[in-house]
């Protein structure tokens, strides 16, 4: 079985991001405060390098139809909007809870981020449920640029 590279690399990102803030929550409650910085910027960078990734794919090769049983189509659409929202939602709060302890807000940093690393941990493994049900379990459908969808070429 060949695996595509891009989205492997950018699922390999993600679920690294994942891995990092389950570390850096570790270190914050054994008061390792700058480990726990650390660790959390090269979370961010993770995910960061993960989107770079996923969008760079999408603008100039596409992203991938599901190829499976035509039966299963709906629900893996509905498993992807989950996803997809889920991922937004993470890295908003991903986001809002990176600036807050930067900016030494702590009371809102210790308020959302417990939130905001549960949001990405499911994030993550609903990216890996996606990736799997794309490229491991079945044959990728067509895959189609975006500047092709919409010039036509």
């Amino acid at each position: 079985m060949e695996l595509p590279l891009l989205p492997t690399i950018s699922t390999f990102f993600i679920v690294l991001s994942a891995i990092l803030v389950a570390i850096g929550w570790y270190l914050i409650l054994q008061k390792k405060k700058l480990a726990h910085q650390k660790t959390m910027v090269a979370a961010a960078v993770s995910a960061v390098l993960f989107f770079i990734i996923y969008i760079s794919r999408t603008i100039f090769i596409g992203n991938t139809s599901f190829g499976g049983p035509d039966h299963l189509k709906i629900y893996y659409t509905v498993f992807l909007v989950f996803h997809i929202i889920l991922a937004t939602v993470g890295a908003v709060f991903g986001v809002i809870t990176i600036i807050a302890g930067f900016k030494n807000n702590l009371a809102l940093h210790r308020k959302i981020g417990p939130i905001t690393s549960m949001i990405w941990f499911v994030t993550a493994i609903t990216g890996v449920a996606v990736y799997l049900l794309l490229y491991v379990f079945y044959k990728g459908g067509e895959t189609t640029s975006m500047f092709k969808a919409i010039l036509g070429i």
